[in-house]
């Protein structure tokens, strides 16, 4: 294997990718509710989500069939130690507010993982319920922690940034679900489990549907405030559309899981054309 698929696999398999793709939300929510950003709340949120999807994905309880990775996990372990170390200080800077919700998010990740209902049974698998906590804890860590040194989060635009990151999320986690159809039991209800491939995606164009009626009222008709939700929107449906039982392991660990990093992108040109 040549150093730079080494390393491209290393970047994948970390959780720096997805990372990015939850700090790239925040950023998203702080942008459009702010104005600006806070880089010590994305560093925080960036450091969080490799320690706690590492956390999620390595630590032997949630079996998410990483075998292969059984070489390369003693340096993954030590940058997800490095990572957690170095989130404590950006934790420790942080107001009261944000502690008690970062605490709820953690607890959230944690009882996903750890089983504790009987019969040894965590959130993830509860039936039906996976994609949903997902869709939570993303939806909380983008939209909440951003804003609550600055604004209330019982105010309307807040409320509705969490519902459309919440839709967002379940969208474009459906062609994980599709991809996952063969690991995962019978039993634990995932979405294309219960409805089918064809009418979970469906459901998928639905809720990106939603997802863009929401930008189109929070912006109220304004082009450069709606633009770049608007092409997230199409981008994540084509997405869906084109996903497969058997796909690339890349199309979702790399390309879908792109799609906030492009929205951020995406954000920064409206706001030059903003202003």
């Amino acid at each position: 294997m040549s150093f730079v698929k080494k390393g491209f696999n290393f970047y994948i398999n970390s959780s720096i990718h997805v990372a990015l793709a939850v700090t790239s939300l925040a950023a998203v929510t702080r942008l459009e509710l702010v104005g600006h950003l806070r880089t010590n709340v994305l560093a925080f949120i960036f450091l969080g989500t490799i320690s706690g999807y590492n956390f999620v994905k390595y630590a032997g309880i949630a079996k998410l069939h990483h075998q292969s990775l059984t070489k390369n996990l003693k340096v993954i372990q030590i940058f997800s130690l490095v990572a957690f170390l170095t989130l404590l200080y950006f934790f420790s800077i942080q107001s009261k507010e944000f502690w008690i919700l970062t605490c709820l998010m953690g607890l959230s990740t944690l009882f996903y993982s750890i089983p504790f209902l009987p019969k040894h049974t965590n959130l993830r698998n509860l039936k039906g319920t996976k994609i949903f906590i997902i869709a939570f804890v993303w939806a909380g860590v983008c939209v909440f922690l951003p804003v609550v040194d600055t604004m209330s989060l019982f105010t309307l635009p807040v409320i509705l940034k969490w519902c459309q990151i919440f839709l967002f999320v379940i969208s474009i986690t459906i062609p994980f679900e599709v991809r996952d159809l063969k690991y995962d039991p019978e039993g634990l209800g995932t979405l294309p489990q219960l409805l089918g491939i064809k009418k979970v995606k469906a459901l998928g164009y639905f809720f990106l549907v939603l997802v863009i009626f929401i930008q189109v009222w929070i912006a109220n008709f304004q082009f450069w405030e709606m633009i770049a939700t608007i092409i997230i929107g199409v981008v994540s449906i084509c997405a869906i559309a084109h996903t497969k039982r058997n796909q690339s392991i890349y199309y979702t660990s790399f390309w879908v899981e792109a799609i906030p990093i492009l929205w951020f992108l995406l954000e920064l040109i409206a706001l030059y054309g903003r202003n």
